[in-house]
């Protein structure tokens, strides 16, 4: 039971996720300097251009695919191998941050494709604990896309 697993391990690294305010899944956890109005990922504890104080600032969780590579070496962690790393442009705020990517969706990855941000037990930790760790998936295709014009 994947779910039971998951609720048994701990977050690779806590605070970078969290359940979205609205209650709608996930988030990825970040900062914002209200001085600069600068957005980070992760957060620092003083923003780097202004030396303000930077405060916590959910970030979303969807995004645009920007650009990834497949790993086929041995992997660090426990990962699966290959495993792939994207770039990917967050929506609202102009961040783009590097993440995994789904290890089951190596074969439908596309330069530009829309993802959400998902967590799940991938690998370990530096301990070798199974841990946590989030990742980006492809996002499901929006009710009006596909649907073609009555004619």
């Amino acid at each position: 039971m994947q779910a039971d697993r998951d609720q048994q391990c701990q977050p690779v690294v806590p605070g970078i996720f969290r359940a979205s305010s609205g209650g709608q899944g996930l988030e990825l956890v970040g900062g914002h300097c209200p001085a600069c109005h600068r957005y980070y990922f992760p957060r620092p504890p003083r923003c780097p251009y202004c030396l303000g104080q930077v405060e916590e600032q959910g970030l979303g969780a969807t995004g645009t695919l920007y650009t990834y590579t497949v790993v086929r070496v041995r992997p660090p962690y426990g990962l699966p191998s290959p495993y792939a790393l994207g770039y990917v442009d967050l929506d609202g705020n102009g961040l783009r941050v590097l993440g995994l990517l789904a290890p089951e969706s190596l074969d439908k990855l596309e330069i530009g494709m829309r993802l959400r941000l998902a967590v799940g037990q991938l690998g370990c930790d530096v301990g070798g604990a199974p841990c946590l760790r989030p990742y980006f998936e492809p996002a499901p295709p929006h009710p009006s896309q596909g649907m073609q014009p009555d004619v």
